[in-house]
């Protein structure tokens, strides 16, 4: 602390000699006093000089209160009052003015006195721990002074945090605090801890803390809710930013759904406060956090996916129609759109269909690219209308095709009621304002990027120039304005849309080529000798040439690549032209653009360069100067091998179809095996179920023959049939069903592996010797090859497989063959069974009837009996009762007649 008090001495303006002494000697009360009121009173006697005399208390006290944090942990107030005063010493925020020459000393008194607390790491743990108290009057003071030291070393107070046992978890627990205060002072502890901490903030989202986060925006209510939704929108920024693993993990918990919400905003004029502006415009950063260029494109896909899902696209599209939205936040919403389809198909297409809501409607596109093309608009909202047409057609081929379509004679309206996208930037193309050329000029270079299909249907367009003159091509019309000498800006727009259009496209190339003028016009822009701001339309004019010479196929005899490069050596030089072609990638606006794809520049003067046309620079920069160096015999070589190349690579490109195709019919057959399998299965469970139904039968049979006395006479044959059950008629129908079709799709499926072998065979004797000389072809045949060892490899595997299905339909068949044998065996034992049964019941009835005569014949002749006198006793009635209930006592019907 020696360099503390050297400040201290250097101070002009000190306190007075007593206010020493008396923190002097409140230091030494609460490190000797034994009464713990004595030394709480010392401690808030300190506390109020702390913030007067901030540096004489903290040399003198900041010992004496650790060591009060460390012993006298049980009594809270005390506790309280040191946690204050160590915050009021390393703390900036509540600096007493002082004088001019003293203020740098003041402001490092903070990052000073910090690095004393934490040069002892327990320190910070200690804190820590005291965090865990519940006492408002320990816990608050407790968060405000670790968020102070954060604040002023962080990195280091980080690092101490990362290693302590449980360090984040205890402050996590801060957010579910009941008191606000504690809570909102928490998320703002948790803003300093995470800020440039991967490690940390792995842990605090681990922690739940998106769940915690966006629970308190929605209970403070979203976008209308006050500065703490404003803090906890910072935090989640810092948890996301560049961090790939929280970003999955937020994708993965579902919490993008959780977002719409803060969108719905609706159409209503009641005014949008500050903090409303600044809490939506937070909101859709973090959209954009979520969804950057920057990051990998699997996650940004995976996230663009998810949005369009859950309704946030359709939701942020309903905001950038709405009337009434302030300028600011329209401008961020359609940054935040574009981000959100950029090169998402299925989020491209939505917002293709999107429509304003006028009379008529019309397309969002056609609104927006109105907005850019009109020099009245602000010019922050003209950046974000370009960079939202670039996103729609990056990597979307349909939506360059709509928008070049819209400028072909076929497309346009004739009645001129409506106006479209193409006339739109043809309008901005041939406009007296500098920056909507150039904006055109980019958006329409973005409706050709890496697309031949649509650079060759764009010679097609003709333009009116005016009336009674023939129509001219578009193409025409820009070299013609570039002829004219308008403004750089305008000059480097149209050259960067040339560059783009002619590259990779020979056919455009010899239209522009076609053009006797032309030619001169840049080799005489090349050749002068300009200041530094045509030096740049220089090197956009060398790299055009550049292009018309390497994309060039020697159709026009006049500007054979040979002729052009003569022309170069004679009128120019190729050092010079190589020089001038350096000049684009050497400005210093060049590298600016090239870092991200968002066109963002402080003025329209710095509007020079569009990130997607840095990447053509630095891909053709190399290739022509090789070309302009190169010899006629190198040229007719480098053309040779080029075809060469195609034409193996044509071949590679067959086989690889043919792979393609091969493995679509292997994933068809294993397929038709899979279904096979299941079919078994399904057999597998009706022979179970069949199984179940013989021992029923089984069962029944068994009942019957004991009813009817007779189980000598059928037990062997019911035995020798009660091995496999009775199928019901319709069931063993549609199992010889099943039989027939799997030995149909059993043949079919060896007629496709007949068809397969086939056409495997003929693919590997087929595989082309030529050129084998060459590395690149020989690793190209080797890898097709491979995959074919392959395909017949999985083939064979799959010819195994259904032999072995067929195996088991087989033993199935066998299965269903013994079943119905069995079948009728058990049908004709049934049908003898059932005639016995009918002959039972005749001879029951027959009984019956002759018993019914009997008694009859009983009580006649007990009436004769009684009429004669003769007495008839109890017996006989028992007796006779007796054969009224059993069926065969014949017997005692004898002995009646006896007695009688």
């Amino acid at each position: 602390m020696n360099f503390l008090r050297g400040v201290m001495g250097g101070q002009s303006a000190g306190p007075q000699h007593t206010e020493a002494e008396t923190i002097q000697k409140l230091c030494d009360r609460v490190a000797s006093s034994t009464l713990l009121d004595d030394r709480r009173n010392a401690v808030r006697a300190l506390k109020s000089l702390s913030k007067k005399y901030r540096l004489e208390v903290g040399i003198q006290a900041m010992e004496h209160l650790i060591h009060v944090l460390q012993t006298d942990r049980s009594d809270s107030e005390i506790i309280g009052y040191a946690l204050d005063t160590l915050y009021n010493i390393i703390s900036n925020d509540e600096e007493e003015e002082v004088e001019e020459n003293s203020t740098r000393q003041s402001e490092d008194l903070g990052s000073q006195f910090t690095e004393i607390f934490i040069k002892q790491p327990e320190n910070v743990t200690l804190l820590l721990s005291l965090l865990e108290e519940f006492d408002f009057h320990v816990r608050w003071p407790g968060v405000k002074l670790l968020t102070s030291l954060l604040k002023q070393l962080g990195p280091q107070v980080q690092q101490i945090i990362l290693v302590s046992p449980m360090g984040v978890s205890r402050l996590m627990d801060l957010l579910a605090d009941s008191r606000e205060v504690i809570r909102n002072d928490g998320v703002l502890l948790l803003q300093a801890l995470t800020r440039s901490n991967g490690a940390i903030q792995k842990i605090v989202a681990f922690e739940n803390a998106f769940e915690r986060l966006l629970d308190i925006i929605t209970e403070e209510g979203n976008s209308d809710g006050g500065i703490v939704v404003e803090d906890c929108l910072i935090l989640l920024q810092n948890l996301l930013k560049n961090n790939n693993s929280n970003q999955n993990f937020f994708k993965e918990g579902s919490y993008i759904q959780r977002m719409k919400p803060w969108f719905e905003v609706g159409d209503e004029n009641s005014g949008w406060s500050a903090q409303k502006v600044t809490n939506l415009h937070l909101m859709l950063q973090l959209v954009r956090v979520l969804v950057s260029p920057t990051n990998p494109p699997g996650a940004t896909s995976s996230c663009q996916k998810a949005m369009f899902q859950c309704g946030l696209l359709q939701q942020l599209c309903t905001i950038l129609m709405a009337t009434g939205i302030p300028a600011d936040i329209l401008t961020e919403t359609i940054n935040t759109v574009s981000e959100v389809i950029r090169g998402c198909q299925v989020n491209q297409d939505y917002f293709a269909s999107v429509n304003a809501p006028s009379n008529p409607p019309r397309p969002a596109i056609v609104v927006l690219l109105m907005s850019m093309v009109n020099e009245r608009q602000p010019f922050v909202l003209r950046c974000a209308v370009l960079y939202c047409f670039q996103c729609f057609l990056y990597k979307n081929q349909k939506g360059q095709g709509e928008i070049v379509s819209t400028l072909l004679p076929s497309t346009i309206d004739a009645t001129g009621n409506s106006v479209s996208a193409g006339q739109l930037l043809c309008g901005g193309l041939f406009s007296p304002d500098s920056l909507s050329n150039w904006c055109a000029a980019v958006a329409l270079a973005h409706a050709l990027q890496e697309n031949a299909t649509q650079k060759e249907q764009l010679l097609r367009v003709q333009l009116a120039t005016s009336i009674g003159n023939p129509p001219v091509s578009l193409l025409q019309q820009c070299t013609n304005i570039l002829s004219q000498g308008s403004k750089i800006q305008t000059r480097v727009g149209l050259l960067m849309l040339l560059c783009t259009w002619l590259s990779n496209c020979p056919i455009a190339v010899t239209h522009f080529l076609h053009n006797s003028a032309n030619v001169p016009f840049l080799t005489g822009q090349i050749a002068e000798n300009l200041g530094e701001e045509e030096q740049l339309v220089q090197g956009l004019c060398a790299l055009l040439l550049g292009i018309s010479i390497y994309y060039n196929d020697n159709s026009l005899e006049n500007y054979m690549k040979e002729k052009l490069k003569q022309l170069i050596e004679k009128r120019i030089g190729k050092e010079n032209f190589i020089e001038k072609l350096g000049f684009i990638s050497k400005h210093e606006l060049y590298s600016r653009a090239s870092q991200k794809p968002q066109p963002n520049f402080p003025s329209p003067e710095y509007m020079i360069f569009d990130h997607e046309f840095t990447k053509l620079v630095k891909e053709l920069e190399g290739v022509i100067t090789k070309a302009i160096y190169k010899s006629s015999e190198e040229d007719k070589k480098e053309e040779e091998v080029k075809k060469t190349l195609e034409q193996h690579d044509s071949i590679v490109t067959h086989y690889k179809n043919m792979i393609r195709e091969q493995d679509l019919q292997l994933e068809e057959l294993k397929q038709q095996v899979s279904t096979l399998k299941c079919q078994n299965e399904q057999l597998q469970t009706a022979v179970t179920q069949q199984a179940c139904q013989i021992q029923q039968h089984k069962d029944l049979y068994n009942l019957l023959k004991v009813q009817l006395g007779k189980d000598s006479h059928h037990q062997g044959s019911c035995n020798d049939g009660a091995q496999m059950n009775g199928i019901q008629p319709e069931e063993i129908s549609r199992l010889r069903e099943e039989i027939e079709e799997l030995k149909s799709n059993q043949e079919l499926l060896q007629s496709q592996l007949a068809e397969k072998d086939s056409l495997i065979e003929n693919l590997a004797k087929s595989v082309p010797v030529q050129g084998e000389s060459e590395n690149v072809i020989t690793a190209k045949t080797t890898d097709v090859e491979g995959r074919l060892s392959a395909l017949l490899q999985e083939t064979k595997e799959l010819k195994n497989e259904i032999k072995a299905l067929s195996e088991e339909r087989t033993a199935i068949k066998e299965q269903l063959d013994s079943s119905n044998s069995t079948i009728a065996i058990l049908q004709n034992e049934k049908d003898k069974l059932e005639l016995e049964i009918t002959d039972s019941k005749k001879e029951q009835d027959d009984l019956l009837v002759l018993l019914a005569d009997q008694d009859q014949k009983i009580l006649s002749l007990k009436n004769k009996l009684k009429d004669l006198g003769h007495p008839v006793k109890e017996e006989d009635e028992l007796e006779s009762g007796d054969q009224e209930d059993e069926d065969d006592e014949n017997e005692d019907y004898g002995l009646d007649q006896d007695h009688i």
